[in-house]
């Protein structure tokens, strides 16, 4: 917090009862009333900078304990786990998840652990990719080591200056040895790139575009160069199994490709001179669509913050293949499919253009709810079949006025379009568009009536009913 303060009332209730004290006992040795020590442990008075001082200095304290809850995400992590549809029906809103987390940070921890280490969540998500997921999200997407040494070898290598390939294949060259050799694809029909160290080659599929190519070069040299500091990153996770750890350590080594690509500072820059203009900083940073939207999502740098994004990843089928929430505060991107009503799935009938849509979703209690969201088609590369997806970038919509996308676009609730979570998640009664009733909702089923729509139903059944 900005004054030095900071509520701490569980821990230094724990560290009294832990030391045998009572409350006068231990006010008397931090100089302090007992009722205002009452007050600390009540989570009614901050724990302020001088009380801290006498506690650490006192009772040997750690500090870091009042840093707990960024293991579980915060309270972001929290609310994300809080919005399962498992417990859709009990209507948990942000500040009472906020109130638990403020008072009773060990049993909110507990209640994750639990959690996380249940079975599988009924969207039937890879339990090692939801792991790594919120090992992401636990850093809000921002790794500041990491961005600081891409930042300092993109100066070094003034990518501002000159192609930003040929560049970088030249610090392969002189700093490792390796050339760059595009191989057609009739040679690598299954591959993007694959590094030949007998001949000295980092090979590349021909199926790159330009800025592919620059990205996996990035990538192999941020797997040189900073295979250190990632591994220390793993191995300081809260992960446990080797799919997970390897899916992390991929995360990272994208994430200094794409920081190399995209220096923090200069993209910043760049990105408020131009109201986050994405064709623009595609063109500016020679980068796809996809790579800028990531990293609009990681812009935490303290003292030196972006915009708050998110960004999914969505197939034909409206699942989600990639989800990164960064700091924007987004809980509801949990199911296994998305709301026909969202923009996405009108982006792949306008291939290449760039849809807004103002929307609000129906159930977001555990987090905001309205959003200027953009969506547009991208294509994968790297094989003889091409697959397409759609790239949705989020912004709270109060957030969202600046941006050149935005310009024009009513950003007010009651223009806003209101979409579900997927239709399972659902309590829209009167959505044309369902294909399911929603989980939990007792059927209402009419013999001489038919609706408009194709499912009537009542309030979510309450639990242990």
């Amino acid at each position: 917090m900005s004054d030095g303060s900071v509520f701490a009332g569980p821990a230094i209730r724990r560290l009294r009862k832990r030391k045998g004290l009572t409350q006068a006992s231990m006010a008397s040795a931090l100089g302090i009333s007992p009722s205002y020590l009452n007050l600390i442990e009540r989570n009614q008075r901050p724990l302020s900078a001088r009380v801290l001082v006498q506690v650490i200095e006192q009772f040997e304290f750690d500090p870091r304990t009042l840093r707990q809850d960024e293991t579980i995400g915060g309270l972001d992590g929290l609310a994300r786990r809080l919005n399962d549809e498992r417990f859709a029906d009990l209507g948990i809103d942000r500040e009472e998840i906020d109130e638990f987390l403020s008072t009773a940070p060990q049993v909110a921890a507990a209640f994750v652990r639990l959690y996380d280490n249940a079975a599988p969540e009924p969207s039937g998500v890879n339990s090692s990719l939801a792991a790594s997921r919120r090992e992401i999200e636990r850093w809000q997407g921002h790794f500041a080591d990491l961005d600081a040494e891409a930042e300092k070898l993109a100066d070094e290598l003034r990518l501002s200056r000159g192609d930003i390939g040929d560049a970088l294949t030249e610090r392969l060259r002189e700093r490792h040895q390796l050339s760059v050799r595009i191989l057609p694809l009739d040679v690598m029909p299954e591959a993007m790139r694959r590094l030949d160290l007998h001949a000295r080659q980092l090979q590349l599929s021909e199926m790159l575009d330009r800025s592919s190519r620059s990205f996996q070069i990035a990538l192999q040299i941020a797997q040189l160069e900073q295979r250190q500091a990632i591994t220390n990153l793993v191995a300081g996770s809260k992960l446990t199994d080797d799919a997970s750890r390897q899916l992390f350590e991929h995360h990272l080594y994208s994430y200094v490709a794409a920081a190399i690509l995209m220096p923090y500072s200069r993209f910043l820059r760049a990105c408020d001179q131009t109201g986050y203009d994405i064709t623009v900083l595609q063109r500016r940073f020679g980068v796809g669509f996809e790579q800028v939207a990531h990293r609009l999502t990681t812009l935490q740098r303290v003292g030196q913050r972006g915009l708050p994004f998110f960004m999914v990843r969505i197939d034909k089928a409206g699942q989600f293949s990639k989800r990164f929430s960064g700091a924007s505060g987004a809980t509801w991107l949990e199911g296994d499919t998305s709301c026909p009503l969202w923009i996405p799935h009108e982006a792949f009938e306008r291939r290449g253009q760039l849809c807004v849509q103002n929307v609000k979703v129906d159930g977001a209690d555990a987090g905001p709810s309205h959003w200027f969201t953009m969506a547009r088609t991208v294509e994968a590369i790297g094989a003889g079949t091409k697959a397409s997806f759609v790239i949705v970038l989020g912004l709270e919509a109060r957030l969202a006025g600046s941006l050149a996308a935005a310009q024009g676009v009513r950003l007010d609730q009651d223009a806003a379009q209101t979409i579900g979570q997927g239709c399972a998640r659902c309590f829209v009664q009167t959505c044309r568009q369902r294909s399911l009733p929603p989980r939990g909702a007792a059927l209402r089923i009419d013999r001489i009536r038919r609706g408009v729509t194709p499912f009537a139903f009542g309030e979510p059944r309450q639990a242990g009913s």
